[in-house]
């Protein structure tokens, strides 16, 4: 029997803690070879693309997300899970919360794996879907002491900051500059639709760990070179996604492709994370394929445990 979800649905199974222990397993899986992840594939339909990315765990599933970018009101993406030894559809999941979810799941794993031990503050650029959920999995990783966010729109800001505080349990506030969101922070959160810098790495405290999940390539990025130069450790979840982009991703490009790392290859040890208290660490957030599949998968399992 096919299991079909909705965002409710999907909301209600993936706790905070769960989602980034899958994607923790999934960026593991992936370094070891058995997740099979190659960089997202589009096709043009005139006035916008499908978009599709597929994944398959060895012996256990396969399967894709489709979405598309013709900017309709009512879009939703597609996540399809089959049984790797049937052919079966197992579930499907129709909806933006799996997605985000799963993003938010792979920046709380960048956290983790890069931030100081101690991090204990939030700054995030974004209030949006993405910035909550990089916020919402930062928390499950690190005991947050206080969230700051900055936002084009300041009932916005102030609604996210509410948000934290009702539904996180901490201490949230928004402010009116990025200056002011990221000062003396000690996780960054960079998740906005912004398509020139939004932050001048001047601003940030020694030490600083920093996840961007919006625009990253050539004269479409919410961060400058500087940024890239600023960061001692420098970390995507997919070394092939981000060598595939058009137009290439900044930390892609020399003088940064050689030391772009591979984070699953971190978490695996075979490649050094940050090294030291003071070093900046930047987390290139590209969207490791398959991913959305592991934790359909993931969530489907939990449902049948309950």
């Amino acid at each position: 029997m096919t299991l079909f979800l909705s965002d409710p649905e999907v909301a209600a199974g993936l706790d905070a803690p769960t989602t980034v222990d899958a994607m923790r397993a999934a960026l593991l899986a992936a370094y070891a070879g058995r997740l099979a992840a190659p960089p997202r594939v589009a096709a043009p339909l005139g006035g916008g693309r499908m978009v599709l990315t597929a994944g398959h765990l060895t012996g256990e599933w396969y399967g894709y997300r489709a979405y598309d970018t013709f900017g309709h009101p009512e879009a939703a993406q597609v996540v399809v899970l089959h049984d790797a030894r049937t052919g079966a559809v197992r579930a499907v999941s129709v909806g933006d919360e799996l997605g985000s979810r799963r993003t938010g799941g792979l920046g709380g794993v960048a956290v983790d794996a890069l931030a100081r031990p101690d991090a204990a503050t939030l700054g995030v650029i974004g209030s949006g879907r993405q910035a909550w959920t990089q916020v919402w999995a930062a928390a499950a990783v690190r005991p947050l002491r206080e969230v700051t966010v900055f936002s084009r729109s300041a009932a916005r800001r102030a609604a996210f900051a509410a948000r934290v505080r009702a539904d996180l349990g901490v201490p949230a506030r928004a402010v009116d500059s990025a200056a002011a969101a990221v000062r003396d922070r000690d996780v960054v959160v960079l998740a906005t639709t912004s398509t020139t810098p939004v932050l001048d790495p001047a601003d940030l405290a020694p030490g600083t760990h920093v996840n961007a999940v919006g625009f990253k390539q050539r004269d479409r990025t919410e961060f400058g070179p500087d940024l890239l130069d600023a960061a001692a450790v420098l970390v995507t979840d997919s070394p092939a996604q981000a060598g595939a982009y058009v137009p290439p991703m900044l930390a892609a490009e020399p003088p940064y492709a050689d030391r772009l790392g591979d984070l699953g290859a971190v978490l695996a040890g075979a490649e050094p994370g940050r090294t030291t208290a003071e070093q900046v660490s930047l987390f290139c957030s590209v969207g490791l394929a398959g991913t959305e599949v592991f934790l359909l998968d993931r969530l489907v399992r939990v449902g049948a445990a309950v």
